[in-house]
């Protein structure tokens, strides 16, 4: 049997969680089999949907008599946050979730809501892909009562709003969504803008009704959620690379047997390269059908500009959260390799 690290805290789940609970801990089996849940956020045709059907399908062919996998999209289960609450307690199993939402439980992710962290998307995978290194930052949530299995590529977040933003004293007084973490509020608000967290699934409605004036996020936002519906000016500021993460709870995956957990770690892994061989054609599509059909201007800015109104947030962060220094070193040292390149 894989032992893990035990879980040193639990996990109060009220009200709505409760109710999941006690649904998901009746139908735990079906014709026999154990069944998987997977929780993201994301729509059936987005490369996370697709990378996850890459999970299952490997699952299945190699412990379909055991397991059967059942995905749940469009944060049908709740918004992320949620449903990583779910999964510590195990009502489901396994949740795609930002890192944002992760920095609650482990102070390293923090990291990665560092604006211009990275130097260029080359540096970004070749830190994310290795998964030696980076297996030693997953574990980091085992007292919570989950692990990272892996992680998915996101993109290259920026800015999109109802009106042009070309500058940075364009976010001046602008009501901007984004993740729910503290970091990434300071580095909204560093760039004049207000910043406001709320659940992905909340923005379109924020927007339209004049909550927001805007969000961050990757080009996909625009389509796939139809964010471009409701704000038509995406300017490339590319203030932030943030992965999405596979969680699972840890409960679960001690209780696999040494070759279960390894074809499960597999099937995670397989997951990532299916994601990834599918997010770059998406990207170019999103944006031909954001501009050709949404109606969605895109404006290439001066990044510098943003990086200049951000220049202290990476020093401040790194002085009040010791626990990211580590892998802020390692990723500079990557980033070394590719300046000159961006």
């Amino acid at each position: 049997m894989r032992i893990l690290k035990k879980s040193g805290i639990a996990v109060a789940v009220i009200g709505l969680f409760l109710a999941f609970t006690v649904f998901f801990s009746g139908c735990g089996t079906e014709n026999g089999k154990r069944i998987v849940r997977i929780s993201h956020a994301q729509s059936e045709t987005h490369p996370e949907h697709l990378g996850l059907l890459k999970f299952k399908e490997y699952i299945e062919e190699n412990l379909g008599d055991k397991y059967e996998v059942q995905i749940y999209p469009n944060e049908l289960l709740g918004g992320a946050q949620k449903a990583i609450e779910l999964t510590q307690t195990g009502a489901i199993d396994f949740v795609v979730a930002g890192t944002a939402n992760l920095e609650n439980f482990a102070d390293v992710y923090e990291v990665f809501s560092m604006p211009y962290l990275f130097t260029s998307e080359e540096a970004y995978h070749e830190v994310m892909n290795d998964t030696a290194y980076m297996e030693q930052v997953y574990v980091s949530t085992d007292e919570a009562g989950f692990r990272v299995m892996t992680w998915y590529n996101a993109g290259t977040r920026s800015f999109y709003a109802k009106k042009p933003i070309e500058t940075p004293e364009d976010l001046s007084g602008l009501k901007m969504r984004v993740q729910q973490s503290p970091a990434s509020v300071n580095m909204c608000n560093a760039f004049g803008a207000a910043a406001s967290p709320m659940s992905f699934g909340e923005v379109y409605t924020a927007i339209q009704q004049g909550v927001i004036d805007g969000a961050e996020n990757n080009e996909l936002a625009l389509t796939n959620n139809k964010h471009g519906e409701v704000a038509k000016y995406y300017s490339y500021n590319k203030h932030q690379m943030v992965p999405d993460m596979l969680i699972g709870n840890l409960k679960f995956l001690e209780g696999l047997s040494e070759e279960e957990y390894e074809i499960f770690r597999e099937a995670a892994l397989l997951s990532t390269e299916e994601e990834m061989k599918y997010w770059d054609e998406q990207v170019e599509e999103a944006k031909q059908i954001a501009e050709n059909e949404m109606g969605v201007t895109f404006i290439d800015v001066d990044v510098q500009l943003f990086k200049n109104k951000v220049s202290d947030v990476q020093q401040e962060m790194l002085d009040a959260n010791e626990s990211i220094r580590g892998l802020y070193e390692h990723i500079q040292e990557v980033n070394a390799k590719y300046i000159g390149n961006e």
